[in-house]
């Protein structure tokens, strides 16, 4: 028998701690729950949960704080949800090892298909990794080197294959423009954004149906991008 999913849920409300655990519960998940940031990360380290879905303001530690410190042991996906909506506070929580981020109120069901990005991304990392990444029409082979967009093989330069191939591996996660920048150029170019999103509108045209209209290079404003991929 599969043992259920389980979600470590880091927050100081005690009506969001009730009602995640009541809705996750009811969807099959596992549910720990703490109050405090140093609760969090013992419970983290105790119990090794399969998604940890994380508050920024914590009476004890910025939720950031506990996101580094996380991230100095463990890869398990990190979710943020928060009230904070600023632009800095998103950049500063993907930055140091989120992989998502929710702004509260939030809906439901896109928490939901955000947990499950998070679980397929954590099965890939953990060994079963994807070589072909699948979205739409399009087909990344990221071992040969290979794009095909309605079976016909598109042609990208280096760079731009680089660029694909880091998004598609991180498919559904939100990547920052310091993030992107870093892995596929080089951590002294993680202020070039201009430079990002002239590859990115190169790509767009290759790959995208309406490249004003993107469906699966998305960009989140101000903070990067989310290579999309259908559940």
């Amino acid at each position: 028998m599969t043992s259920q999913p389980h979600i470590l849920v880091i927050d100081d409300e005690p009506q969001i701690l009730r009602a995640l655990r009541t809705i996750l519960t009811a969807k099959h998940f596992r549910v720990s729950v703490a109050g405090r940031g140093e609760e969090g990360l013992a419970l983290a380290a105790a119990e090794a949960p399969d998604v940890i879905i994380l508050d920024l303001g914590l009476p004890d530690l910025d939720g950031v704080e506990v996101c580094a410190r996380l991230r100095e042991w463990t890869q398990v996906p990190i979710i943020v949800l928060s009230v904070r909506e600023s632009e800095r506070d998103k950049v500063m929580a993907l930055d140091s090892g989120a992989d998502d981020y929710l702004t509260k109120p939030f809906g439901i069901e896109e928490l939901l298909a955000r947990i499950r990005v998070a679980q397929r991304h954590s099965t890939q990392a953990m060994g079963s990794k994807r070589t072909v990444v699948t979205a739409g029409p399009l087909e990344i082979d990221l071992a040969q080197h290979v794009v095909k967009r309605n079976e016909v093989e598109v042609k990208l330069t280096a760079t731009e294959f680089k660029l694909l191939a880091y998004l598609a591996a991180n498919a559904g996660r939100l990547l920052t423009h310091r993030a992107i920048l870093a892995a596929v150029w080089d951590p002294a170019d993680v202020d070039r954004v201009e430079y990002l999103r002239v590859y990115i509108r190169q790509l767009r045209k290759k790959l995208e149906d309406d490249p004003e209209q993107p469906q699966y290079i998305l960009n989140e404003p101000g903070i990067g991008y989310r290579f999309v991929v259908e559940d």
